[in-house]
């Protein structure tokens, strides 16, 4: 029994923490929370492109370089505020062929124009940097560089950097509302060894050095998180699916589990074409490469660490043993080329826009091999890992994300909705809709809200607010009156609405309880008689004695 508690904990622990250091939020927040999370008048541009040059030495643990920024102002600007963490050294600032004077607050860095660059100009600045970036101590829940061995002794380095920051290793503009539309990466590592980045391969340079320069170049709008160093002693091998380039790296020892387990890219791709548009990157591919940490969403350039296993880590998080039919990293962080990277949120208040949309298309990827019945299965099981704690909306502009309940929390509001719209075909197409009208898009809650509710004739407002900015939640309550039982909501909002399917000796009925009693129809004299469709509904239901 000790055995079995402990692997439930695990699972539950894995699935609240999975893929980040979900929730940072917090009681008091510090001015370093602000300068990393609010848009001030230093942060008024629009970062266009970046050039990354970095050489990674492995034993000394140790990058140096440059960064690029290429930008166009928004407003007058004297003073430049990019981000770089304060363990990282800046060796010096160039614009214009000029050294730049600066300040640095905390993880801010304050760059001083001789002169004010004029509102709606085009420029840049080279940031030189070096130091020993900050070491990931539980990649990818715990931010930074990742350096390990592989099998064969080789190193074997990687990037995970969601939630602390890519400025933990590169100088930026390190706030998500704002994504080049161009990234070029140059990374020098030891010979023998490749360096995988985001976007289309341009070549590989012999420096002379001991060192070889991996060159990289993204042509669509990418996250700072996103842009990624993989080196190993990788061997690669491709495939296609449709118009799309599909590319794999993983160390040789792995080859033919890889060609093996990479076969479900293809029934993936199928799935999410249809349910969700094409591909978002086709201009840079799709990739898996193989990692020494379990998973991350890095656009056209996904992490894999599953050990080649199905479920996660050879475990099922929905409880069902459904979830044991597919490799939970292909599809979960592939599902995040749409949600996510395509589509990103403006604050990381609003990460469950990323995570509540990616984990439903887990159910998405299931309803689409093997039925509806077990994509709602699945669903259901996976709310054994909600807490319903705290909201799943952070605080704003300081840099803090809500409940880690976005994820399961965030996809069975989504199956609440569809059991709402009662109508299959239009949750499809509205689903589609939206992956398509905000593709490459910056968005927040709200326009998610307005798209969906202006989808169905039924207001949505009040779930969202129910389930995105409360902690618990609504209850549908019964009581006995006489002969008869009347129902109503108990939730925080004020006024909450929602149609819900619920079973009435074993007919299943749809009723719009309000605030109010009303009289259940058909009448019934015995709680027994009466049944939540759990399937298409999360709630919480009591029978008031």
């Amino acid at each position: 029994m000790k055995n079995l508690l402990l692997f439930v904990f695990t699972i539950f622990f894995t699935t609240w923490t999975y893929s980040q250091v979900l929730s940072n939020k917090q009681q008091n927040y510090t001015e370093a929370d602000s300068l990393r999370g609010s848009l001030r008048t230093e942060r008024s541009y629009d970062v266009l492109k970046y050039h990354l040059q970095v050489r990674v030495d492995p034993e000394e643990r140790f990058i140096s370089g440059f960064n690029t920024i290429t930008f166009q102002t928004g407003e007058e600007l004297p003073v430049m505020q990019i981000d770089l963490f304060e363990n990282m050294l800046i060796d010096s600032i160039i614009h214009q062929d000029k050294e730049l004077q600066y300040d640095r607050k905390y993880n801010a860095v304050f760059v001083e124009f001789d002169e004010p660059l004029k509102k709606l100009e085009k420029d840049s600045i080279r940031v030189y940097y070096s130091g020993h970036p900050l070491i990931a101590r539980n990649a990818p829940w715990d931010g930074g560089f990742v350096f390990e061995k592989d099998e064969e002794g080789n190193p074997w380095i990687a990037v995970a950097v969601q939630g602390t920051g890519a400025s933990l290793w590169y100088p930026n503009k390190d706030h998500q509302s704002d994504e080049p539309e161009e990234v070029l990466i140059e990374a020098a590592v030891p010979n023998g060894l490749m360096n995988v980045s985001n976007g289309r391969f341009l070549g590989q340079e012999d420096l002379g050095d001991g060192y070889t320069r991996w060159s990289w170049k993204v042509t669509n709008p990418i996250n700072n998180y996103n842009v990624v160093l993989n080196i190993g002693n990788y061997v690669h091998f491709n495939d296609s699916y449709e118009d799309l380039d599909l590319d794999y790296y993983v160390l040789p020892y792995n080859l033919e589990k890889a060609k093996k387990q990479f076969e479900e890219v293809k029934p993936m791709m199928d799935c999410f074409y249809e349910k969700f548009g094409e591909y978002p990157f086709v201009e840079d591919g799709f990739k898996l490469v193989e990692t020494p940490y379990l998973g991350m969403e890095h656009q056209s350039v996904v992490a894999y660490g599953n050990e080649y296993k199905m479920g996660y880590l050879g475990n099922d998080l929905s409880g069902t043993g459904i979830g044991l039919r597919f490799d939970f990293i292909i599809i979960h962080e592939s599902g995040h080329e749409w949600f996510g990277n395509s589509i990103t949120a403006e604050d990381i208040a609003d990460m469950w826009i990323h995570e509540g949309f990616t984990a439903y298309s887990e159910s998405v990827y299931i309803e689409c091999r093997w039925g509806k019945k077990d994509a709602l299965e699945y669903l259901k099981g996976t709310r054994r890992a909600i807490g319903n704690d705290s909201p799943i909306i952070g605080d704003y502009g300081v840099n803090s994300e809500g409940s880690g309940d976005m994820y399961y929390k965030g996809s069975n509001l989504l199956n609440n909705i569809r059991s709402i719209f009662n109508d299959d075909e239009l949750w499809w197409k509205t689903l589609k809709d939206y992956t398509e009208t905000y593709k490459h898009q910056i968005i927040n809650t709200e326009a998610t809200e307005r798209f969906f509710n202006e989808a169905t004739d039924v207001d949505l407002k009040p779930v969202f607010d129910q389930y995105l900015r409360h902690a618990g939640l609504p209850r549908l309550q019964f009581k006995k009156e006489g002969n008869s039982v009347s129902y109503r909501w108990e939730a925080d909002v004020e006024d909450f609405e929602m149609p819900v399917d619920v079973f009435i000796k074993g007919k299943e009925n749809r009723l719009h309880p309000t605030k109010d009693w009303q009289m259940l129809e058909p009448k019934v004299q015995d709680k027994k008689d009466i049944e939540i469709n759990e399937q298409k509904f999360y709630i919480e239901s009591s029978f008031l004695e």
